[in-house]
């Protein structure tokens, strides 16, 4: 899941260098290129009828918890990027780091899934710090551009909660792996429709979008789908904040987008919230019972 984060956290600073700023354009080719990655790889692995097969009525049932977590991913795929070509990289993983609280609260809902208090100390830690980062970065907001970005970026907390509840109650009785590459083709064909066939980037782009594709989008999405049937999702959703700081520094050094007192103060907050609550969960694995 660390893993995860790390790939997910190229995208800002990937983003800033491209030539084309149309959200829709980007969704699509981003999306587009994930799709025909996980295609491919999933159609080599488990054949073109097998997949077909288990897209629409995967062994055991479970169609709709797929095609819900599907949806879920497009919705993750689509709002995080449209949020990233309206405001900052930093105030877009702020909303993101919203993803803890909703994630604990379905799985308690749901799932019946008991949050430790360690946990919740962790969580609250965090959105102390994304709430400091919050306040501070929409009061400084040049605009309704960037309230816009940061509105549109709550979608992706929400959609990913929901996802990592659905990936726990499949577990392994259901092929969830199919998930991902149905969420990249959801969120290409909506913004393919949307667009209106205004969708031409230069080779440049091109070329940046399909690294996004298939390393910020393909691999780390069935990584997440592996350990989301294995992690409790406020632990998963936990880990992801990591995203924020990864994706700060690199848009700090990449792109010169220099985060602001609040943001790094935020950030350190967050930071100290995943440290703890890891070392206290290792305490408690190795102590003798």
């Amino acid at each position: 899941m660390v893993l995860c984060t790390l790939l997910w956290s190229i995208a800002g600073v990937i983003t800033r260098h491209l030539h084309g700023h149309d959200g829709s354009a980007l969704v699509f080719w981003r999306s587009g290129f994930a799709a025909l990655t996980l295609l491919l790889v999933l159609g080599a692995r488990l054949g073109p009828v097998t997949l077909a097969r288990q897209s629409l009525a995967p062994a055991g049932g479970g169609a709709a918890l797929l095609w819900l977590s599907g949806f879920c991913w497009a919705v993750m795929y689509t709002a995080f990027m449209i949020a990233l070509s309206l405001t900052t990289v930093a105030q877009t993983l702020v909303a993101v780091s919203l993803g803890p609280l909703f994630a604990a609260l379905m799985g308690l809902l749901f799932l019946g899934t008991p949050v430790r208090a360690r946990t919740w100390g962790a969580i609250v830690t965090a959105m102390l710090g994304m709430a400091w980062m919050f306040w501070n970065n929409l009061h400084a907001s040049a605009g309704p551009r960037e309230v816009a970005g940061l509105l549109i970026g709550l979608l992706v907390p929400v959609a990913a909660a929901a996802n990592w509840v659905a990936l726990r109650h499949a577990g392994a009785r259901l092929p969830m792996q199919l998930a991902p590459m149905l969420g990249a083709g959801l969120s290409a064909a909506s913004m393919g429709l949307f667009a209106g066939g205004h969708l031409a980037v230069d080779g440049h782009d091109l070329g940046w979008l399909a690294v996004l594709g298939v390393f910020q989008l393909a691999l780390p999405g069935a990584f997440a789908v592996w350990a989301a049937q294995r992690l409790a999702p406020a632990e998963v959703a936990l880990l992801g904040l990591l995203e924020v700081i990864f994706g700060t520094l690199w848009a700090w050094l990449g792109a010169s987008e220099v985060p602001s007192a609040s943001t790094l103060l935020g950030g350190g907050l967050i930071l100290a919230a995943l440290v703890g609550n890891e070392l206290l969960s290792m305490l408690a694995f190795t102590r003798p019972r």
